[in-house]
């Protein structure tokens, strides 16, 4: 008997980090040191920091991987990796530097995840941080046929004096909403639960069939502006590293960012607040992308859960002075002006309640 016979094919592994080589070394950038093989990655910090601060994240898809498997695309899921662990790190104020990712899955399908790991190297690139290194393990019994399971895990810098760490907010604060590509990386235990129950889990990819509670499939396309449901529900989350750093460099005044994630708007935003605040949200200040109205009313799901769980439409919010409310607005090439920083407890008020 040998490993082989056991599950674990040592030879595939070793093609699969062939296969990845471009790829990584297509997300290089100052300040990487070495290859891909070693037994760590190396990363020299840059210059011109007087007191640097490190800043790590880690984070999951999460069951967004099930809808992957069903369908078997694999291309997008490592650009939502990406933009759950640097965006994270953003909102520190911090610059990501590099990224690891760690893939599990029963039994070592290279082309498979040649393509997940495609994704993340996009990410990667469109991040500007490096894919420093990552592991791959075969665990046969453990994951079914085809599945895998994914974790990442990005380090930033940021100048100590620049860190945003929710002190620097103050009452009457403006918050500017930067869209989101659709529902991103979380939720997808109750994206999933509507869409078996809606009897749509065949035609994820497109064409016709019984009609879904509220919105038939016919009427769907139409509704998601010609994209199929599968789709719109694996839309990469979208990546804010580039902006966000462009505007920062600008001038512009940024007292916290919030990354809109699992829990919705209730959950993040009072984890960029100073003491003794709350934030008014003025929900009907930006437009819900169609996937929550399909995902609502196919569901029956209540608009204040439709709130707690999924971030409708903006996934990153910068926060500034009233003063500098227009200038940021103007920063980016959407934004919206959703709410204000009030006196309170740490609250997210505004929202709606039914």
């Amino acid at each position: 008997m040998d490993y082989k016979q056991a599950g674990v094919d040592v030879a595939a592994g070793r093609a699969f980090v062939e296969n990845i080589r471009t790829l990584v070394e297509g997300t290089r950038r100052p300040g990487v040191l070495g290859g891909l093989g070693g037994f760590g990655g190396y990363f020299e910090l840059p210059k011109g920091y007087q007191q640097p601060v490190l800043v790590s994240g880690t984070d999951g898809v999460g069951t967004k991987l099930k809808l992957a498997h069903m369908l078997n695309r694999h291309d997008t899921v490592g650009i939502d990796l990406v933009a759950m662990c640097v965006n994270d790190v953003l909102t520190s104020g911090a610059e990501p530097l590099y990224f690891l990712d760690y893939l599990a899955t029963g039994q070592l399908a290279p082309e498979q995840l040649t393509q997940v790991v495609a994704g993340v190297a996009t990410g990667c690139r469109q991040s500007g941080c490096a894919l420093l290194g990552g592991e791959t393990a075969e665990m046969p019994g453990f994951y079914g046929q085809g599945e895998y399971d994914m974790a990442g895990f990005c380090v930033g810098i940021v100048e100590k004096s620049a860190i945003l760490d929710g002190s620097q907010v103050q009452v009457g604060d403006v918050l500017i909403g930067l869209p989101s590509s659709g529902v991103h990386s979380n939720g997808y235990s109750l994206v999933r639960k509507i869409v078996a129950e809606a009897g749509r889990q065949d035609d994820l990819g497109g064409g016709t069939g019984s009609r879904a509670v509220g919105y038939g499939w016919d009427e769907c396309p139409q509704l998601l502006g010609g994209q199929s449901l599968g789709d719109a529900l694996l839309a990469p989350t979208q990546l804010y590293v580039k902006p966000i750093l462009a505007a920062l460099k600008s001038g512009l005044e940024v007292h916290a960012m919030a990354h809109i994630t699992g829990g919705g708007f209730p959950e993040n935003l009072p984890r960029c607040l100073g003491k003794n605040q709350s934030i008014y949200i003025e929900a009907d200040s930006w437009p819900i992308l169609p996937i929550f109205q399909w995902l609502q009313a196919a569901g029956g799901v209540a608009t204040a859960e439709m709130f707690n769980t999924f971030n409708m439409g903006i996934g990153f919010v910068v926060i500034v002075p009233a003063a500098q409310a227009d200038a940021a607005l103007a920063q980016f090439e959407v934004a919206y002006r959703i709410g204000t920083v009030t006196d309170g407890n740490g609250v997210v008020t505004g929202l709606p309640e039914g």
